[in-house]
């Protein structure tokens, strides 16, 4: 049993303490929203954070998250109204979207650490997160008009 918090809720799973994050959030638990990339913590698609920190959850394994905080894209807002997540709308990043819950937690972690960044600062914080869609500048856009907001 991995004992966690999910999302602001305890949790309690039975997986196996080599099974990655991602498959227990996805598989045990039913929340889709991260989503499996490359299996290999290359793309970013499966990022969520753990105790604040943006973590890939195909390659964490879920024995290293018991007592720990895990928030995934559910849990970043109940109603979708984070200013990322407005954001995002309002900039029309999406193409395919699939990346899109990885990009908006890697900004999330960004953001509260530093909610006023540089250009700089969000291209150098968000590389490795890939979209094969390309949509870069709508990316970087949509961080620099929720970091706005949050002012």
């Amino acid at each position: 049993m991995v004992d966690f918090t999910l999302n602001g809720r305890p949790v309690s799973v039975d997986a196996e303490p080599g099974t990655p994050l991602l498959w227990v959030i996805r598989e045990h638990l039913k929340l889709t929203g991260t989503k499996y990339g490359c299996g290999a913590a290359l793309c970013g698609a499966c990022t969520v954070h753990v105790n604040g920190r943006a973590e890939r959850s195909c390659s964490t394994p879920a024995s290293s998250v018991a007592g720990k905080e895990v928030v995934t894209i559910e849990g970043l807002s109940p109603d979708s109204s984070h200013p990322l997540q407005k954001a995002w709308v309002a900039e029309q990043v999406p193409q395919c979207g699939y990346c899109q819950s990885g990009q908006i937690m890697k900004a999330a972690e960004l953001l509260a650490a530093n909610p006023k960044p540089t250009r700089e600062q969000i291209v150098a914080h968000m590389d490795g997160n890939i979209c094969r869609c390309g949509t870069y500048g709508r990316i970087i856009a949509a961080v620099e008009r929720a970091a706005k907001t949050e002012a």
